[in-house]
């Protein structure tokens, strides 16, 4: 297995942190049949990526074995992301057979976690993603790690998510608040539904926390206590 470097850019965030060890908690608790989980929003930008990192990281950090797939072989961001400063390759070279699997995954410098690149962008990622190649993959290699996470394009109005869907034990929605509207929002959870996929629940990203007098109150208080600490 070849390897990677890479560094994680975004800084720290307490409140942050401690929702994705209680997101981390959640699926754990969807039992040992969940595997393979789809992490999907209905539009661009909704902060999909930066969760699915997150949650890898996080349960790789607990002594799970991880592997993160980034399956937007249309608009890939993770080589810019990690500032990888290496050449590598990724998922639509494999599925477009200029690679084998032994030059698809790449070991990282966080234990535990693997990770799948997009790859070069194609002008056809729905006729890759829907090929028996995607699909036999995906049966295969979760006999390997115990969580793999499939980072996928927003479910809007493309098909990429939906075609993923399809090797995926369940789905996290994440959702930005006040930018989805409820019909829009049943509309894309019920395309992935269809395809026989669990949706496990969904996560609001991007909430404005000096809107909510708790998160305020108790930011200002684990601010206070880090400062005890360090003086």
């Amino acid at each position: 297995m070849r390897s990677v470097e890479i560094e994680d850019i975004r800084k720290q965030d307490y409140l942050y942190d401690e929702a994705i060890k209680t997101l981390r908690t959640n699926i754990q608790m969807t039992g040992k049949r969940i595997k393979t989980i789809l992490i999907t929003s209905c539009y661009p930008n909704e902060g999909k990526s930066d969760i699915s990192i997150s949650l890898a990281k996080e349960l790789s950090s607990i002594g799970k074995k991880v592997l993160l797939i980034d399956a937007d072989i249309r608009k890939s961001a993770y080589f810019s992301h990690f500032l990888v400063n290496q050449e590598v390759r990724g998922l639509s070279e494999f599925l477009s057979g200029q690679i084998t699997v032994k030059d698809l995954i790449y070991a990282t410098n966080y234990p535990n976690m693997d990770i799948i690149f997009g790859g070069t962008p194609t002008p056809d990622p729905a006729g890759l993603l829907g090929d028996e190649v995607f699909g036999a993959f995906m049966k295969e290699i979760r006999g390997y790690y115990d969580y793999i996470l499939c980072d996928t394009p927003p479910v809007g109005n493309i098909i990429d998510a939906v075609l993923v869907a399809r090797y995926c034990d369940g789905a996290v929605f994440v959702i930005e608040q006040g930018a989805v509207s409820y019909r829009f929002a049943q509309k894309s959870v019920n395309r992935i539904r269809k395809t026989g996929c669990r949706v496990l629940g969904s996560v609001l990203n991007k909430t404005d926390r000096r809107q909510d007098k708790y998160y305020k109150k108790y930011g200002q208080y684990y601010q206070k206590t880090e400062v005890k600490k360090e003086a």
